[in-house]
């Protein structure tokens, strides 16, 4: 019953809890108390909204792979790509490089700014970029897999 409560809530996270009840056949109050529970569990990290990134004039997209040089400033790269505001998401990887970066800017000249900005981070040994020509979908709600 969770999975279809986080499927409904998917779709649309405005929606109601009666209207999410309706839907999967619960009372408003067990919806409620559902959610509640799948928060308190950190199964629901938070409600958000989704922003066009191009409405904001940040439909420049690049992904950015990060190798460290394996020293003692490793530990600092994180958290120095987390205060980047440029910087939308994070990953850690395995294989060639450390982490994958997902960056947003106005366009190609700030890209060159933030990749400037992220090869001066004590411990950044090399970046590679892959610039995004069109998104065709993002922000795909999680659902939960049926066994």
């Amino acid at each position: 019953m969770d999975g279809r409560i986080l499927t409904a809530l998917g779709n649309d996270g405005r929606r109601s809890y009666a209207e999410v009840g309706n839907e999967v056949g619960l009372s408003t109050a067990a919806v409620h108390e559902r959610v509640k529970k799948m928060l308190e569990r950190g199964v629901i990290r938070r409600f958000s909204i989704s922003v066009d990134p191009d409405s904001v004039g940040l439909g420049f997209t690049a992904f950015v792979a990060i190798r460290n040089d394996g020293g003692a400033h490793c530990r600092e790269v994180a958290p120095r790509l987390r205060e980047m505001t440029a910087v939308q998401e994070l990953h850690s990887v395995a294989g060639e490089y450390d982490f994958l970066a997902k960056i947003r800017t106005h366009h190609a000249r700030e890209l060159e700014a933030v990749l400037y900005q992220i090869k001066s981070i004590p411990g950044v040994a090399r970046t590679t970029s892959t610039v995004v020509l069109n998104t065709e979908f993002e922000d795909q709600p999680l659902r939960p897999i049926a066994a």
